[in-house]
């Protein structure tokens, strides 16, 4: 899998788990969900997003171009 892929996949499990954690133990687990929202929203503009400096890291490699 590639970087985006990943990230994709990381953004969406932090949203549900933190939506399934915010019904069975505390709402405030909904602020992670809206830093997960911001943080996604952002990169869109800057074309940076910790996640994937951090799977760069790691070796997972980035998309053929």
């Amino acid at each position: 899998m590639t970087v985006n892929r990943f990230l994709r996949l990381i953004a969406g499990s932090f949203v549900l788990a933190t939506i399934l954690l915010s019904i069975y133990h505390s709402p405030k687990w909904l602020f992670f969900t809206a830093f997960v929202a911001l943080n996604l929203m952002q990169s869109a503009f800057s074309n940076w997003c910790p996640m994937m400096t951090l799977l760069r890291r790691l070796g997972v490699r980035d998309e053929a171009v």
